[in-house]
């Protein structure tokens, strides 16, 4: 199972918030040949072997996290998980802030006949102006950016394996 490159959905939470604050979007679908909620999707992401390391080191950094708190965040029933905080929740959609308020995640279990298409993806908001007045993005997120894509790809279908 790999996961691709697909543009967001024009009218998902992360392309609305990408327009709205000039971000930089990107977004991974991977199509699973059975019906999964958004609540599944969440709970598979965040409880990944691959996603507990991070939680692991955001811990180190006085932002801890357990699975228990990934369920009821996927379920509705929790508000945060680690350095994330729920910004909005919409049907089949999640969008969570990072403390910092620079960068996003968001996912998608868009249901059809057949199964269900598992979205991931994630926005950056750029904090710097260029000098025209545009919003711009630092040296960091351009050498970061190869790794964020890989990284991408591989909590999506660490997720899809788990479910």
């Amino acid at each position: 199972m790999t996961p691709t490159d697909t543009p967001p959905p024009p009218d998902s939470l992360l392309a609305r918030l990408a327009s709205e604050r000039s971000a930089f979007a990107d977004a991974y679908t991977l199509r699973m040949p059975r019906v999964v909620t958004l609540a599944e999707l969440v709970e598979a992401f965040y409880t990944t072997r691959l996603f507990k390391v991070e939680r692991a080191l955001l811990a180190l950094l006085g932002k801890p996290s357990s699975d228990a708190m990934a369920r009821a965040l996927a379920r509705g029933d929790g508000q945060r998980l680690a350095a994330w905080t729920i910004e909005a929740r919409s049907g089949d959609e999640l969008l969570m802030h990072e403390d910092s308020g620079a960068t996003r995640s968001w996912f998608k279990a868009e249901a059809s006949e057949g199964g269900t298409t598992l979205w991931f993806g994630s926005a950056v908001v750029p904090r710097r102006p260029a000098a025209g007045g545009e919003a711009r993005m630092g040296w960091v997120f351009h050498a970061l950016l190869g790794f964020h894509r890989w990284y991408s790809r591989a909590l999506l279908a660490a997720a899809a394996r788990r479910l």
